[in-house]
């Protein structure tokens, strides 16, 4: 990865504009001017996940049965929960951290550490909350699409986002204060596994049926991300676009000039 990361500045001088007014517009709706250098990170952690990563995920189904596998992305999952409700509770997203809170307390006792998501099954789904999230929150631009390597898809918000969770994660702190730190990087590769294990078939599926691998993935992640911001509350309407179909009324007193007098029927 530090080879291809090296390859990387010479091409930012090539992520200008075009010219073209339609190529133009193309450039701004996917906010992405630094294409040329994500392309090169794509194509590397694709090459990263395909000779490394799938094969410990390939080795990972095979070896252990689908319910340990779900114990293990319980217990992963539980352990996001604290930095989940922080950044709720930032946002104002008051019911979003009393379930988060609600779920960590019952997962944790209940569900043996986290072991089951035992809140789940009574109702409680799991919330979405993270510092990028956080900064949208509050009005922070997104700033252009980035593919950063390993981690993927991001921008300059999630990418400060992320930094800022990892920094404020207690489990983090735990490890570190009990001289554990390798620990965080063991969950760190374990997420990673895990996540990818699930999602092997939809990644194989989009990169076989894509004309373009990299803007479907950008596309799909612009799309999850996005619902993701908006806690997958509906897009907000565009300004005038409701009214685009109203059916025209004539002005009250046109409306009277137009009604037929009963009186000069003969």
């Amino acid at each position: 990865m530090l080879l291809v990361a090296g390859s990387l500045f010479p091409l930012f001088a090539c992520a200008t504009p075009p010219v073209n007014p339609a190529a133009r517009a193309e450039f701004e709706a996917t906010n992405d001017p630094l294409e040329p250098t994500n392309r090169v990170i794509f194509e590397g952690n694709d090459i990263f996940y395909s000779f490394l990563v799938r094969p410990v995920a390939k080795a990972y189904n095979w070896a252990i049965p689908e319910f340990g596998r779900n114990r293990i992305h319980d217990f992963l999952q539980n352990l996001n929960e604290p930095v989940i409700w922080a950044n709720d509770v930032l946002q104002g997203e008051w019911h979003a951290a009393d379930v988060t809170a609600g779920r960590f307390m019952a997962n944790t006792t209940w569900g043996v550490g986290g072991l089951f998501d035992i809140a789940g099954k009574t109702g409680l789904e799991k919330q979405s909350g993270d510092f990028g999230q956080t900064l949208y929150h509050y009005g922070v631009p997104s700033g252009p699409y980035l593919v950063l390597p390993i981690l993927g898809p991001s921008d300059p918000r999630d990418a400060v986002g992320m930094g800022v969770d990892g920094e404020a994660d207690p489990f983090d702190w735990l490890a570190q204060y009990y001289g554990h730190g390798g620990a965080t990087w063991y969950r760190f590769g374990a997420e990673g596994v895990d996540e990818y294990s699930r999602h092997m078939d939809e990644i194989d599926e989009l990169k076989k049926n894509s004309i373009d691998y990299y803007a479907a993935f950008r596309s799909l992640w612009r799309q999850r991300r996005d619902a993701e911001l908006r806690h997958d509350r509906p897009a907000p309407t565009p300004a005038g676009l409701d009214s685009l179909y109203d059916v025209p009324t004539a002005p009250a007193q046109t409306q009277g000039a137009l009604k037929p007098s009963l009186g000069n029927v003969d």
